[in-house]
């Protein structure tokens, strides 16, 4: 198998057991910051997430898919 062939694809179905729960900490995580530092959190979280993919493709297609809504 090539390292083409071995490219994950972006998952969107619904995957969070407790989603609801996830909401809450990403809403609590912006809780007493400054706009700026929202911004930069959600920065840091976005490259810290996107590290944890490691795959250009995958994150390159979410990027695409997250554009789509706006």
């Amino acid at each position: 198998m090539s390292a083409q062939q071995m490219t994950a694809q972006l998952k969107s179905e619904a995957r969070l057991t407790r989603p609801d729960d996830i909401y809450q900490v990403l809403i609590d995580a912006h809780r007493d910051l400054t706009p700026e530092q929202s911004q930069a959190f959600n920065s840091r979280l976005v490259l810290l997430l996107a590290n944890h993919i490691g795959d250009d493709e995958v994150i390159a297609e979410s990027v695409e898919a997250a554009r789509k809504g706006l």
